[in-house]
């Protein structure tokens, strides 16, 4: 019985959100910037009280956009250090692969 108040009580008091939600949320509205003719956004994701690098790199080629992901390991305790750090990795992911980053016409695809 006392769990299930607990239950109830936390529902109320915003403790609801199971850690299956909390896991894979986005921390913040993307932030972009542009960098050689691509616009990068980027997107850290909730993980408990920290946030993980993650993003997208987008190009206009031929009246198309296509779309780059990436994720990866880092974690940070602030959102602003992972949106700093996530444009940085983007910008490293764009100068070492140069043009063949979108060479292969892909609309959508994880580097």
């Amino acid at each position: 019985m006392a769990s299930f108040l607990s239950n109830i009580l936390s529902m109320f008091s915003g403790g609801g959100a199971s850690k299956a939600d909390a896991g894979k949320t986005s921390a913040a509205p993307p932030a972009s910037q542009t960098y050689n003719d691509c616009q990068i956004f980027a997107v850290p994701q909730r993980e408990g009280s920290q946030f993980r690098l993650a993003g997208r790199i987008e190009k206009q080629v031929n009246g198309e956009t296509l779309v780059r992901t990436f994720i990866r390991a880092d974690v940070f305790s602030s959102v602003d250090d992972a949106i700093e750090t996530t444009f940085r990795k983007a910008q490293q992911i764009i100068d070492q692969h140069g043009s063949s980053l979108f060479a292969d016409g892909e609309a959508i695809r994880q580097v």
